[in-house]
Formats: C-alpha cells, sequence, structure tokens
C-alpha cells in the first residue's frame, strides 16, 4: 500500500497531505501506520514536514506495528538523510521506543 499512497501523494499533496496527517490520530491504527510508512518510497522528495507531523502523535504509541513502522519510515529516510533522522532520533530520545529507535538507526552506527 504505501508505493500507492505515495505515488498519489507525489501526484496530489494538496489532498493526500491533509488525508494522511488525519489517518495519523485516526482511531484504528492500521490507518496510522498506513500514515507513517506512506513515504516509505519517495526517498529525497520526502516530505519531512509531513514525516515529522504523522510519526510525533504515534511516538507514545504501545502497538507492535506502529512501533515498527515509525522506526521503518525513519530508517528508510535515513537513506537519504541521515542527519534529520538522527536530529529527530535525538530531539524525541525519551519518547522514540526502543524498538522504533533500533530500527531508526540501525545502518547509521
Amino acid at each position: 500500500m504505501a508505493p500507492r499512497l505515495c505515488g498519489l501523494l507525489l501526484a496530489h499533496p494538496e489532498s493526500m497531505d491533509p488525508l494522511l496527517r488525519r489517518w495519523s490520530g485516526h482511531g484504528n491504527f492500521w490507518f496510522r501506520r498506513a500514515a507513517i510508512i506512506a513515504q516509505l518510497p519517495a526517498k529525497a522528495a520526502t516530505d519531512t514536514g509531513l514525516l515529522h507531523d504523522v510519526l510525533v502523535p504515534n511516538l507514545p504509541e504501545r502497538e507492535f506495528f506502529i512501533r515498527k513502522a515509525v522506526g521503518w519510515a525513519l530508517r528508510q529516510h535515513a537513506r537519504t538523510d541521515p542527519a534529520w533522522v538522527l536530529d529527530f532520533a535525538e530531539r524525541y530520545a525519551g519518547q522514540l521506543s526502543p524498538l522504533s529507535r533500533r530500527e531508526a538507526l540501525k545502518h547509521l552506527g
């Protein structure tokens, strides 16, 4: 689903951005997960403002699939912008779950 959401976001940011922001606070964690991983294929086209805004409300979440998605989204973005991910991990160190942190920093040493 992430590649399709990413394609839609890149083609229609004016409608997809607000949708993903709403999904990031949805009552169903699968919608939140979709919002978190929507930009996985975006690489350098990742909207870091959107990424930040869908991640932060989900940092306290205890659901495994959300914690894993947070780490996955950060790890994927670290391939293009490691400094941004390191800064995010440092800024939210007290809120990132150990799983999310481990996944985010997996290839950054």
